[in-house]
């Protein structure tokens, strides 16, 4: 399945169940872990474990049937494994202390661009 259809189901499952303040990085230039960050954040606990499953449900219908979730014993943090995209659910005050937007969307300079 194409990537980017992929990262759209995310995107739209993610603010279909209330997910707050949805953000993509394209990492495709920055790193070989992933082509694609998808940050989000819940409202408790329950809500970041609901969005989690949720999203590997969503995932598995389209064929995709080797994702995983990671951080299953953590009330502050998922992250969902979707093989050539990363999803991370925070509670918001963990989301504001890790701040993975930052460090993911800046620049790097031409000699740190992994090619």
């Amino acid at each position: 399945m194409e990537i980017k259809k992929i990262k759209n189901i995310i995107e739209k499952t993610l603010d279909e169940n209330k997910a707050n303040n949805i953000v993509s990085i394209d990492l495709k230039r920055k790193s070989y872990i992933a082509d694609y960050m998808i940050i989000a954040s819940g409202t408790s606990s329950r809500h970041l474990q609901a969005l989690s499953e949720i999203l590997i449900s969503k995932l598995k219908q389209q064929g995709l049937s080797n994702c995983r979730i990671e951080g299953s014993d953590s009330n502050d943090w998922k992250l969902v494994d979707a093989i050539d995209i990363i999803v991370h659910i925070f509670h918001p005050d963990k989301r504001e202390f890790y701040d993975l937007e930052k460090m993911w969307s800046e620049p790097l300079p031409k000699e740190k661009i992994l090619l």
